[in-house]
């Protein structure tokens, strides 16, 4: 008689999370920067419809890597959750620290219970007012969360991105110097150069009242980008 196949709780574990690593792996990379006056997303994505940066709340964003339906669920759930506390407490009372515990936890559950894990990675962010920290978390497939400082980068040559810029990141930099350094690390990963029109590009922007998130145009990128001043 034949034994049924047995495999181990570890090998499971094993498993998935290398069938999600592969799914992450094909996603591209996406990179946040902290600069003097808020913070930078930056995306590789020639979609103009299908977004992996977004608005959550007041003061803090999300972006999402690896498939494309599982992290935009992750994202609409993240407004429904920001948008009942808000009502429900505060404004103030919604953080970024608060939306990525929640993050985690789903995202965890769901790798721990599941067949399939989610094949995603996720940063929330918040820019602060009164001299206070800005905050950068990321969310891994398991839901294991990091707090990241100055800079984070998810998708599939996240670690290539996060070497190229622990060596070439400054603190206080200015919006223009950001996006300059941020188009430069989406270059030396990919040794190629990168076209406006190929990226998505977001802000946090500390001086903007109440609502901090704007998004900024492949015109707005050009005349940055092309501009050596």
């Amino acid at each position: 008689m034949a034994l049924p196949y047995y495999v181990s709780p570890e090998q499971m574990m094993q498993d998935k999370a290398e069938y999600a690593r592969k799914g992450i792996a094909k996603g591209k990379s996406i990179i946040v920067l902290e600069y003097a006056d808020g913070m930078l997303l930056m995306a590789e994505n020639p979609s103009a419809s299908l977004n992996k940066i977004s608005e959550i709340y007041d003061r803090i964003a999300f972006a999402g890597a690896g498939r494309y339906s599982e992290f935009e669920n992750l994202r609409k759930a993240g407004i429904r959750y920001a948008d009942m506390k808000g009502f429900a407490y505060d404004r103030e009372d919604v953080t970024a620290k608060s939306l990525a515990n929640a993050y985690s936890q789903t995202i965890g559950n769901v790798f721990s219970e599941a067949m399939k894990p989610l094949e995603v990675e996720i940063l929330v962010v918040e820019v602060a007012d009164g001299g206070l920290p800005n905050e950068v978390y990321r969310i891994a497939f398991d839901g294991s969360i990091g707090d990241e400082k100055g800079f984070a980068a998810i998708g599939g040559q996240a670690e290539e991105l996060r070497l190229h810029l622990k060596d070439k990141y400054e603190a206080g930099l200015d919006q223009k110097a950001a996006l300059r350094l941020a188009t430069q690390a989406l270059e030396a990963v990919s040794s190629a150069k990168v076209k406006p029109q190929s990226l998505e590009v977001a802000v946090l922007e500390r001086s903007r009242i109440v609502r901090k998130f704007r998004r900024l145009s492949h015109n707005d990128l050009m005349a940055i980008l092309t501009n050596t001043d």
